[in-house]
Order: structure tokens, then sequence, then C-alpha cells
């Protein structure tokens, strides 16, 4: 069990205050005994202060002293592979044997932009077109379709200034290929010519795909033998596909002999359902800014929130998202959590929790773990649901 910190903004407070937040809880969190801290990367928002994983890393890893601390992940649309294995060289040399270096797809495309043909592989499995559970009673909802978003003030923003102008977004394996050569030692340009980074070359590195779909992603991790993380709690109507996808595409190589799955889920704790579905409830109106292009706003309080008058077409845009939450008391979430590993088949959980005040936030990773490691010891009996 690991988490995934978005260092989340409050309505009326502050970036610097989402960095403390941030540094206390990985502190919590490792005291909980949690396994990974991973920091997420978002840019153009007003209610996210995770813009640069490396910086939030080392400041993580600086405060704590035990736990894994990686990306959950780093943007490749607009990094090259040198700038991302020089900056985590320096968080392996500074934290050797620490560091989770988690690799995304995302990138926009312009308007009109062709995209690059598909690289070959297994074909991607299309997700049934309406919601519906699984033999073991994961919800699998309806797809949303991100080309919603396509000509929104989100899109537009981000087109224009955190690509380069008239760049065009590179083959992703292709990318991925390049890191792990530099890590390896063994990189050669084009021209034949050898190129070593320093640092980042030989570092000590754990080296993830994260995936929301059956696309290339999961073939990419499948292909060269990586670890895979699946996004339930961003996609939770493509995991099932995203898994089978990145499992059919597998091939042993030297970091996995078998796939490795590392599945995420987004989830509010209290010490009953009732308390924990009054501060999961802003959650609904944090996505709907997100879905309708706005980018994360600051997460509103429970009244906030209350206050909003939604309209079904509103309702519709983040029902995938709500209804995929686990929210309730530690035993209503863990059992939840216990369906979706069964479900996918997970190694390992990624959690992630946003709530208005960081004290509930610690409180709900501090009862999750407590009722994840009485589960895990026996104490507590598995309830098949």
């Amino acid at each position: 069990m690991s988490v995934l910190d978005l260092a989340p903004i409050s309505s009326g407070s502050t970036a610097a205050q989402a960095l403390r937040n941030t540094v206390d809880l990985a502190q919590r969190a490792e005291a909980a005994g949690y396994h990974r801290y991973w920091l997420a990367e978002h840019h153009l928002t007003t209610g996210v202060a995770g813009v640069s994983p490396a910086l939030l890393i080392q400041l993580v890893a600086a405060a704590t002293e035990r736990i894994r601390v990686g990306a959950g992940a780093v943007q490749l649309g607009h990094r090259t592979p040198l700038s991302v294995v020089e900056e985590f060289g320096l968080l392996d040399a500074l934290h050797p044997g620490r560091i989770d270096l988690g690799l995304g797809r995302s990138g926009f495309r312009k308007p009109g932009a062709s995209a690059p043909a598909p690289a070959p592989g297994p074909a991607a499995a299309t997700p049934p077109a309406g919601p519906r559970h699984t033999p073991e009673g994961l919800l699998i909802p309806a797809p949303y379709d991100i080309s919603r978003l396509i000509g929104s003030p989100l899109l537009a923003r981000y087109t224009e200034l955190v690509q380069f102008p008239g760049a065009e977004l590179p083959d992703y394996r292709d990318q991925v290929e390049q890191i792990l050569a530099l890590v390896r030692g063994d990189y050669l340009t084009e021209g034949g010519l050898e190129a070593h980074a320093v640092p980042g070359e030989g570092a000590d590195l754990q080296v993830w795909i994260l995936g929301s779909s059956a696309g290339a992603s999961a073939r990419a991790a499948g292909a060269l033998g990586l670890p895979f993380a699946a996004n339930y709690h961003v996609s939770p109507a493509a995991v099932l596909e995203a898994v089978a996808a990145y499992r059919e595409a597998f091939k042993p190589s030297t970091v996995l002999d078998r796939p490795h799955v590392l599945v995420s889920a987004d989830v509010v704790v209290a010490e009953d359902d009732d308390s924990a579905r009054r501060l999961a409830a802003p959650y609904a109106l944090w996505v709907h800014s997100i879905r309708s292009g706005r980018g994360a706003i600051p997460f509103p309080t429970p009244e906030e929130a209350a206050g909003h008058v939604w309209t079904e077409e509103q309702r519709a845009l983040v029902d995938d998202r709500v209804r995929t939450q686990f929210t309730g008391s530690p035993q209503t979430v863990v059992e939840r959590l216990r369906v979706l590993q069964r479900a996918t088949g997970a190694d390992e959980l990624l959690v992630t929790t946003i709530t208005h005040d960081h004290q509930d936030r610690i409180r709900s990773f501090d009862l999750l773990a407590h009722a994840w490691q009485d589960v895990v010891s026996g104490k507590l009996d598995e309830v098949v649901v």
C-alpha cells in the first residue's frame, strides 16, 4: 500500500501551505508503514501545487528516512530523456536506493495535428460502452470521452505554455528506451556516438510506466519488462483492459521475470461511512473543474460543495469518478480495495486522498493503514463482496 500525493491546494489556502502539508503527510505516511510516496505532475491549475515531481521528491526524501519516494508520473510529452535521467540521477545520488522514476505519456496535440501511427503490439480491447460490475464486484463505469477537452481553455493554455511551439510528441516507447539506455550507460546517438548522463548513469532507480488505457503505455511497459501502474482513480473504465494489455505484451527482462502491477484508487476514510461521505462531498465539484476544461480548482469545503446547484449534464460529467471513489469507514474502504485488488490482480495498491482540511487527510491515511495492516496480518477476516 502506497501514497499518491497531488499537493492539493485547499480553498482559502496557499501553495506554500500545500507544500508544507506534503512534507508532513509524507513523514506520517512513513511512520504508518506505507511503502512508497509518489508525487504527481500537473500544470496550469489553481488547485494543485505539484508542478515538478523532481523538486517535490527532493523535498520529501530529505524529510524522510526509509520510504521510497517517486514520480507518479513525469510527463514525457514535454521532456527529453536526458533531462529526466539527469534530474533523477541527482536525486539518486542524494538518496540512493529510494527513488522511483514513474514515466507518463501525458501531452496534448493541438487540434488538427496528426497523430503518429500506433506501435505494433497486441490489439487493445475496447471497453464496453455501459457500466458493469466484475465477478468480484468492482464497478467498471462507462468510458469518459476525453475528446471533450479538445478546444477547452486548459488545452489551449497547455499547448501554448507547456509544450514547445510547433513541437511534435515523440514516440513514447522510444523515449523510455532512451531513458533506460542512459541509466544503463550504453546509449548511442543516431551517429553511433556514446553519450553519458552524469549523474544518472548507473543510478539505482526503479523505473515504472503509468497508463490509463490499453494503448502505448501498457504495451511499452510489457514489452520492456517494466512494472506497470494502472490508473483506476483517473480512468476507471479502462483499468481492466490496461492491465490485460500489459500482461499480454509482457516479456521477462533483467528487471522483472513476471508482470508486476500497481493499481491506483481515490479514497476517503473516516470513523464512519457518513463522516467519510461528508469529507468526500467536494470531490465531485473538484473533478468537474477538471473535466470541464478549466483545470483543478482549489479543493472546496463541504459547505462550499453543498451550495453548488448541479445540472444533470454536470453530474453526468463526473459520475464515473464519483462512483469509483472509495469512501467510508476503514472496514468499508478496505473491503472495496480488496475487491479492486482481486479484480485487477494487483501486486500493489496506490491510494490518493484529497480533503479540504489537512488533518482529515492525515486521519484518512492513518485509519486506512491500520485497517489494511490488520487484514494483511490476519487480524481481520477478509470480507468477500
